[in-house]
């Protein structure tokens, strides 16, 4: 209880920090193009929660150490191969420049730092035909550095609404905590409870008034970490079925995934930007609230409440997994139901077929609100 209100505590009070001293930093910080495809806030937000985010899980590390909890040296270890991930992101943000090489290079080093120092490592698929091939040190760090890069990138693909990417963070956080409990793997435990504590203390200001975003520093921070949790928890407890660990992170990896196939087949860059995100359509054409007003205060409000659909979405894989951890046929059956759900889901509202209770409509015409 204590590691998990230190780094709420710490992420809230730095965030809004980082809120009210937007105007000595937002020459740098600053998110001010206003017109992309994938940009609906009305105004110059600064995008460097990642920053609050990485200081309260040092916080975290902090009060292992001073409670002299022999996993503080395993937890700062997993913080600091976390860097080169979370740097890549934030000199985009701060820069605005930077580019995919960069960023991949940076989530490549981290991951072959956790994978080399701290036994982040693909070891097991329950996939017989793959299962020899793993024991070869090169097939396993192949794997993992493509898991890992994975995941962190759809943490980034994700992140396009207010509350977006950090609730989905947090949940899948939690699944994470659960099943280290039950296991009696503090570590796991520990690591995952501070990054819970640091999403809700950062999720504050960035939902639903999005005062402050995630950025790419931060989105690559979450994503590294759920990541490198995600496949410790399998290395480390042989009980559990590696298919908890695909499904955990079903929402963000299938969106991904089928972003760059769709791009893909339409011979369009895997990545450019578009405006044809699921959360995005969600956006669009669910979230039907003060449709056509142009006053900044709904606008805001839509882009708000397009979030919690997706907090559904993703709990959908979360549930799941956490329920059957253990039965790897289960938890299959389960990421193919997903799948399913996700296509179906994105095709019904593509083709305007989407069922009437998920639409959210205004009670009042536009013009009462002129």
């Amino acid at each position: 209880m204590v590691l998990f209100v230190s780094t709420l505590l710490t992420s809230f009070m730095l965030t809004l920090w980082l809120v009210r001293s937007s105007h000595f930093h937002a020459r740098l910080s600053a998110d001010s193009d206003l017109s992309g495809v994938q940009k609906f806030h009305v105004a110059p937000v600064p995008r460097i929660g990642g920053v609050a985010l990485l200081i309260a899980l040092g916080t975290g590390w902090l009060v292992l150490w001073l409670r002299h909890s022999p996993l503080h040296t395993a937890y700062l270890g997993l913080l600091a191969v976390t860097l080169p991930a979370f740097l890549s992101g934030l000199y985009e943000d701060m820069s605005k420049q930077g580019g995919l090489g960069l960023r991949m290079a940076g989530i490549l080093l981290s991951a072959g730092l956790g994978w080399w120092l701290l036994g982040v490592q693909i070891t097991r698929l329950d996939i017989p035909v793959l299962e020899a091939a793993l024991r070869y040190p090169a097939v396993s760090l192949s794997l993992t550095l493509i898991a890992i890069c994975g995941v962190t990138n759809a943490m980034n693909f994700i992140d396009g609404y207010n509350g977006l990417a950090t609730a989905v963070a947090a949940i899948m956080l939690g699944g994470i905590a659960y099943v280290a409990f039950l296991l009696g793997d503090h570590l796991i435990w520990s690591c995952a409870i501070a990054g819970i504590g640091a999403c809700l203390g950062f999720l504050l200001w960035n939902w639903p008034r999005g005062l402050i975003f995630l950025g790419d520093g931060g989105a690559y921070l979450l994503g590294f970490l759920i990541a490198a949790l995600d496949i410790l928890l399998v290395a480390r407890n042989p009980q559990v079925s590696p298919w908890f660990a695909l499904l955990l992170v079903s929402y963000p990896v299938v969106e991904m995934t089928f972003t760059v196939l769709r791009r893909t087949s339409r011979r369009s860059n895997p990545g450019m930007p578009d405006a044809a995100h699921l959360h995005q359509l969600i956006y669009k054409r669910l979230m039907k609230w003060t449709v056509g007003s142009s006053r900044p205060a709904d606008k805001l409000f839509r882009n708000s409440m397009t979030s919690p659909y997706l907090w559904l979405l993703s709990s959908l894989g979360v549930i799941p997994a956490v329920l059957f951890w253990n039965n790897t046929r289960l938890l299959q059956l389960s990421t193919l139901l997903f799948i399913a759900a996700y296509i179906w889901l994105y095709r019904r509202i593509v083709k305007f077929r989407t069922p009437r209770w998920l639409v959210v409509r205004d009670r009042q015409s536009h013009k009462d609100r002129q």
